[in-house]
């Protein structure tokens, strides 16, 4: 059995070393190498890297809907996908005897699309998951293989449930690959309902809302794209902050503490957030200790709305 497999960022990666493992990976499929940094660096994308180390063949056509002949070249009986970033045409699911199998970080029908690990976080989810399943020509609406589980935790930034989920999804793929190798393939129809998440950006934090919503949104835009405040014109993105009581009936977007002994502290619509990593424009990323050495935050300062 032939295997290819297609995936592009860090994600994809521990999916691929365990199929290669348990079965052999007879060519990888990703994108171009991209400008990276503020030098623009050309750089590979981490599946790229994973799959030279591991010594398989690596393919990067910039468009498969233009030209799908790389994968004929390259042959192969079952395509695995997951996060390989272009939605792939009839004329490719039809390549592959053993089917297209895409690994998808949601509990389809829910959160289908680009960003299902921060869109979970952001809205406050308790609990996520790993479907496997088989590849249609809509977005993320194949038939469902296997589920399984996974909680999310009030600590997890995208980062951190990322990389639980890449375990999650290795273990499950290649108990999928298995079946489907013995025939051993029961799928359910994902029918009506569900919903598809947009690509998260760079969002500045609206402080109006509770404790619990900043710190969603703080978390789930973690490590990229960020969220970030504007206080008396200074920007500072934010990386990490929990939920806080107060008794205080400050303006939300107040600062209620801001030493290095006292941390961080911004009052919310309703409690308020303890910030623990911040980057100050043009800086790099600190703990807030560090930030608050010598910065010119001071307690009573206010944070600006977003501006609509």
């Amino acid at each position: 059995m032939k295997l290819i497999f297609a995936g592009t960022p860090a994600f994809a990666v521990e999916p691929l070393q365990k199929l290669h493992s348990a079965f052999g990976v007879s060519a990888v499929l990703t994108r171009p190498d991209r400008p990276q940094g503020r030098k623009g660096i050309l750089t590979p994308p981490p599946v790229k890297q994973a799959a030279l180390e591991l010594g398989i063949p690596v393919l990067q056509p910039e468009s498969l809907k233009r030209d799908p002949s790389v994968l004929l070249q390259a042959g192969g009986a079952l395509l695995v996908t997951c996060a390989y970033g272009q939605i792939l045409t009839q004329e490719v699911l039809d390549m592959y005897p053993l089917g297209v199998w895409n690994v998808h970080a949601s509990l389809l029908p829910a959160y289908r699309g680009a960003a299902p690990i921060p869109r979970v976080i952001m809205d406050g989810c308790r609990e996520t998951g790993i479907t496997i399943m088989k590849t249609n020509i809509g977005l993320d609406t194949g038939d469902i293989f296997l589920q399984e589980k996974c909680p999310v935790y009030d600590e997890d930034t995208q980062e951190s449930l990322s990389s639980r989920l890449s375990s999650l999804g290795a273990e499950l793929i290649v108990k999928a690959v298995r079946r489907i190798l013995e025939h051993d393939v029961t799928l359910t129809p994902q029918g009506e309902g569900g919903f598809t998440c947009k690509k998260v950006v760079r969002t500045q934090v609206d402080f109006a809302k509770s404790a619990r919503e900043v710190s969603c949104l703080i978390r789930g835009l973690s490590p990229a794209p960020l969220a970030f405040g504007i206080c008396h014109n200074h920007t500072l993105n934010f990386y990490f902050a929990h939920e806080e009581k107060t008794e205080s009936s400050a303006p939300f977007g107040t600062v209620l503490s801001a030493s290095p002994k006292g941390g961080l502290v911004i009052k919310c619509g309703e409690g308020a957030v303890r910030v623990v990593e911040v980057q100050p424009s043009g800086g790099k990323r600190m703990s807030v200790r560090d930030f608050l050495n010598g910065n010119k935050l001071r307690e009573g300062m206010r944070f600006d709305q977003p501006v609509l």
